[in-house]
């Protein structure tokens, strides 16, 4: 089953800063500045795990990891925006044309 997390990093380094938002790219949508919403199976997320530890310096960067349930349940409305809010929520569907 797929659980949406709330992914958010505070890095130090603007180098490993930026490689840390390309990898995050890869798992999730950005929501704001270094806040990425992800879908993920457990699987993905010990692989999101062990990129993230391959990138940030753990004596100087923080990641954290917050959980909000499965992606279809009590996860889908979680997110409250005021002002500008992020796209719409990415579609689930393949269309071929």
């Amino acid at each position: 089953m797929r659980q949406r997390y709330l992914v958010a990093y505070d890095v130090s380094d603007p180098k490993r800063l930026r490689r840390t938002y390309r990898a995050m790219l890869g798992f999730g949508d950005p929501l704001q500045l270094s806040v990425f919403r992800c879908d993920l199976s457990e699987v993905e997320l010990m692989k999101l795990r062990i990129r993230l530890l391959e990138i940030i310096h753990q004596g100087e960067d923080r990641v954290l990891i917050a959980r909000l349930g499965p992606v279809d349940g009590r996860a889908q409305g979680v997110f409250e925006f005021l002002g500008v809010a992020p796209d719409a929520e990415p579609a689930r569907e393949a269309w071929i044309v």
